[in-house]
């Protein structure tokens, strides 16, 4: 078994805790590429999410081998047989030690932003991490969420290796684990796209599941499952374009990304994004622009005629779907994929009803612009001026109806607390405006 990437690892690990659903239980993530996998459990469990800061110690000489960690709450253990085969001195573990606190110090601030860590006494506690290789991050943080009251922990991992996973026994009440190879070298070789998971990314992921526990309970009222939630294949052309089509009952709208990196499906902020549109009634379509082998190349990330063409190409697959005919569409973009929604909008045949652009680079859309007539909003952050200047220059050469909202305080990709949120308000509304006043638009039985 080799997992696609972390939110296939995630949604199968789910899988296997389902029977916890609606139970009173925490997912925490182990920072960093634990959470896209924890972020996939906590969504099928229903349940809060959070982070459990954890920090490996490397031996000084070779980093990647750990002779332990610390963690939240002063948790240190010692992997003693690996100190004393480096023959490292009280001085070393102290120095190492000292430096892993401060950047578990500056993480904890960083992905809390000033709230508080969950409460764990007497309750479940999902502890999830992307694999476990020897074993010291997870021991750490049980014994974190032993301290902290959890009346029962649960390790989850998609991999992990045999003797450290034998070792953990001890230190947690159940293990799930999908795949134990009996030769392992590292968490990595057990996925196909095995990235870095940035810090951006877990802010977006903690925030995203901030906004659904916050809507949770209006969801329940609403207990319509979508007409569409799956995993898809397009064709364009002689690419297959994978990715994740979601309409609800009675849509009043479709809303297709278009992400500048070539992939939407992966991108936490446009899936933060997608599902505050989906409560809104929307149906949503995240899929990659470009392959995995051409996303290897930059330069196809600026090939905007490449990337508008396969966004037209998806969005004539998707009008030919019987539960998406006659439904208004919309483009939204993110950097690049921004010129790419407005160069795709510019052919008349699609009848695009609006676009909207998070921190995009509409001025590359070039000439195209003047032939857009669906109502476009830009969203810039305050705190973006060069982008601001190059929305302003693009929405100079449009004709059509065209509006700049300036998220104040957010940066580029927009991780500063609320901001985020602040998107996604602004494009449910322009698209809900534009799409109700579309003459694309009919009324489902």
């Amino acid at each position: 078994m080799v997992f696609r990437d972390r939110v296939d690892a995630g949604s199968r690990l789910a899988t296997r805790l389902i029977a916890l659903r609606d139970t009173d239980v925490v997912v925490l993530g182990l920072p960093r590429g634990g959470v896209p996998v924890a972020f996939e459990v906590g969504r099928a469990l229903r349940a809060p999410l959070d982070v459990l800061v954890i920090r490996k110690l490397g031996v000084p000489y070779q980093p990647e081998l750990a002779f332990g960690a610390v963690g939240e709450d002063h948790t240190l253990v010692l992997n003693t047989l690996v100190v004393r085969r480096t023959g490292l001195s009280e001085d070393d573990i102290d120095a190492v030690q000292r430096h892993e606190r401060a950047e578990l110090a500056r993480r904890v601030d960083m992905y809390r932003q000033g709230r508080n860590g969950p409460t764990l006494r007497g309750r479940t506690v999902v502890l999830v991490d992307d694999g476990i290789a020897t074993g010291a991050t997870a021991r750490a943080a049980c014994r974190v969420a032993r301290a902290r009251g959890a009346a029962r922990i649960v390790l989850a991992t998609p991999v992990a290796a045999r003797e450290a996973l034998a070792s953990l026994r001890p230190e947690a009440d159940d293990i799930v684990c999908l795949k134990t190879p009996l030769l392992f070298d590292a968490v990595g070789q057990w996925y196909r796209h095995f990235g870095q998971t940035s810090d951006d990314e877990v802010v977006d992921l903690l925030a995203r599941a901030a906004l659904a526990a916050r809507e949770r309970p209006r969801v329940a009222e609403s207990s319509d499952p979508p007409l569409v939630d799956d995993d898809v294949t397009i064709t364009v052309g002689e690419a297959e374009l994978s990715g994740h089509l979601t309409v609800p009952e009675a849509a009043r709208g479709v809303v297709i990304f278009a992400h500048g990196s070539g992939s939407s499906r992966h991108s936490p902020r446009n899936r933060f994004v997608a599902t505050a549109l989906q409560r809104a009634g929307l149906g949503t379509l995240l899929f990659d622009l470009l392959t995995s082998a051409e996303e290897l190349e930059r330069a196809n990330v600026f090939a905007i005629g490449l990337l508008a063409n396969r966004l037209a190409g998806v969005t004539r697959w998707l009008a030919g779907m019987h539960y998406a005919d006659d439904l208004p569409m919309g483009y939204f973009g993110a950097s690049t994929g921004a010129a790419a929604a407005l160069r795709a909008a510019a052919d008349p045949e699609l009848k695009i009803a609006a676009v909207v652009s998070r921190g995009g680079r509409p001025d590359l859309a070039d000439l195209f612009l003047t032939a857009v007539r669906a109502p476009t909003l830009l969203i810039v952050g305050g705190n973006d001026p060069a982008v601001i200047e190059l929305n302003r220059f693009a929405q100079r050469a449009m004709a059509c109806e065209s509006r700049i909202e300036i998220v104040p305080g957010a940066t580029h990709l927009f991780p500063e607390p609320g901001t985020l949120e602040a998107v996604a308000e602004l494009a449910r509304d322009w698209f809900r405006t534009h799409f109700r006043g579309s003459t694309t638009a009919r009324t489902r039985p």
